[in-house]
């Protein structure tokens, strides 16, 4: 099974407001820079966003580790997901999970994979985030070109 390093990262001008997420896979001596953005949402959905289209762009089954600054989606996937599916997509607190549609995408991609989660911090001079974070920025600058 092939070995891939993905890095994520999600940004936002503004919480919410115009986001951009991030992934920066590689494999051996290749790479794959991948972003995107929405004009209206919020950081969470966009450092969801990046891990669900790293993951969704490959296109067999990997030995992935997904590095990710987020501490939101490396506890959402590593510790609160199966409590959140066995109620019924709602918290602990009985509250409906925020961004439902999101964490199903990802666990849909997760499972096609077998992931390693690893939370970095983010702005910490580590390569691999670093360049995600440039590729979720650029995101945003996707999404405010278009508008001007």
């Amino acid at each position: 099974m092939k070995k891939v390093v993905i890095y994520t990262d999600g940004a936002c001008k503004g919480n919410p407001g115009p986001g951009g997420w991030g992934a920066w896979l590689t494999f051996g001596e290749h790479e794959k820079k991948l972003c995107g953005g929405e004009p209206e949402t919020t950081n969470n959905r966009m450092e969801l966003m990046g891990a669900i289209e790293g993951l969704a762009a490959l296109k067999e089954r990997c030995d992935v580790t997904l590095y990710t600054d987020s501490s939101y989606v490396q506890k959402g996937i590593s510790e609160w997901l199966e409590g959140w599916k066995k109620r019924g997509w709602k918290t602990a607190s009985k509250k409906p999970v925020k961004n439902q549609d999101l964490w199903q995408k990802l666990d849909e991609q997760s499972l096609r994979h077998d992931v390693t989660w690893k939370w970095v911090k983010g702005h910490a001079g580590i390569e691999g985030n670093e360049i995600a974070d440039q590729l979720a920025n650029a995101g945003i600058d996707k999404i405010t070109a278009v508008k001007k």
